[in-house]
């Protein structure tokens, strides 16, 4: 009888382990749930595909409210979407809303647009305003604040009637000086690369607005700005300058000049023939080829080459090798063919370019 119940008994302990061992292998597959241990805290499914995804720890601080969740979102936009976080029009999100989230124990911070009042001297106005830095949502509201002015935020005695709990009042202390952040626009570097086909441009560095602080003496009448004066300003940060490459053949690395009089080198045409190719130039005005390729203005460049709407240098050619219009290298860049002359018939692999190199009178 003794053997019989320990038989039994040993029976049970295997069934019930067993139970166990399968009830919490079914609780793994199906996913673990993630609960921060705080109050009011989001819960997201926690399974082992987010665990391959790399999920992280991502921490919302929604207008003053706290949420943790783990989420294998990439993004910020991504984790608020699966948080069925709503935003509303004049939300702001710190980061960005395509900010990739790059680590664990991540931060978001969400700042809900509000109404407030704002009061300065007899005009009151209402907007909506998102974030707590009073000085920088006036600005945003439009409203010009001067070196000096005071900004304080002030009980609402007609909130009933208003419906709005933040009233900002703006105490104008006599002050007339505004300081100003003025962008300082980039310029652009042109170099040629002659790896690249010749009349390809290849960015190789974004170019950057600048800053600076620009200093004003403003009369300021009953809240309205009616002139400004220049006082001074200060450069916070220089322009950094767009940088373009720009194909160049190889015969511009030794360029006519006016000195040169006739510049000689090979080249291998697109049909593959190697010509022994002369430059000279001539002085002319223009205009009166300038019809035979669409019609347009022509130009002088900073180097003296005469060029058209298009910047293609002006080029005199042999037209039954290379007809009007035609778009041929030389070693002042890219020339179009608008003209030609005698000196053709010579040397049919001769260019004549047209310069200002000797009236020098700009056209």
């Amino acid at each position: 009888m003794g053997m019989k119940l320990y038989k039994k008994l040993n029976l049970m302990w295997i069934i019930t382990l067993t139970l166990v061992l399968v009830f919490g292998a079914i609780i793994f597959a199906l996913g673990i749930r993630n609960v921060n241990a705080e109050d009011g805290d989001a819960e997201e499914d926690f399974t082992i595909e987010m665990i391959r995804e790399g999920a992280k720890y991502v921490t919302i601080f929604d207008d003053g409210e706290k949420l943790t969740v783990k989420s294998g979102a990439k993004t910020v936009g991504g984790v608020l979407g699966k948080a069925e976080i709503i935003l509303n029009e004049g939300d702001i999100v710190e980061p960005g809303l395509e900010t990739e989230i790059d680590m664990d124990n991540y931060y978001i911070n969400i700042y809900r647009a509000r109404p407030v009042l704002l009061r300065d001297g007899k005009m009151t106005k209402y907007v909506m305003v998102a974030g707590y830095d009073a000085r920088t949502f006036i600005k945003q509201a439009g409203l010009t604040l001067y070196d000096g002015d005071e900004v304080k935020m002030v009980p609402n005695a007609n909130f009933l009637e208003t419906g709005v709990a933040e009233v900002y009042e703006i105490t104008r202390n006599g002050g007339r000086t505004i300081t100003e952040e003025v962008e300082i626009p980039f310029g652009e570097t042109t170099i040629k690369d002659y790896n690249l086909a010749p009349g390809t441009t290849e960015v190789r560095q974004l170019g950057e607005v600048g800053m600076k602080e620009v200093l004003y003496n403003v009369l300021y009448v009953d809240g309205v700005e009616v002139s400004r004066e220049y006082i001074s300003e200060e450069v916070r940060r220089e322009p950094v300058d767009r940088v373009v490459a720009v194909g160049a053949s190889k015969i511009e690395q030794r360029p006519l000049t006016p000195s040169m009089g006739r510049n000689r080198y090979t080249v291998t045409l697109a049909d593959g023939r190697v010509v022994e190719r002369q430059e000279t130039y001539y002085d002319l005005p223009m205009s009166g080829v300038m019809g035979f390729c669409g019609g347009g203005s022509y130009s002088v460049r900073a180097d003296g080459a005469k060029i058209d709407q298009d910047g293609y240098v002006l080029v005199a050619a042999n037209l039954s090798r290379y007809p009007r219009c035609s778009v041929v290298e030389t070693s002042l860049g890219l020339g179009k063919v608008y003209d030609t002359g005698t000196f053709a018939v010579a040397n049919p692999e001769q260019f004549d370019l047209a310069t200002d190199w000797t009236n020098r009178n700009g056209r």
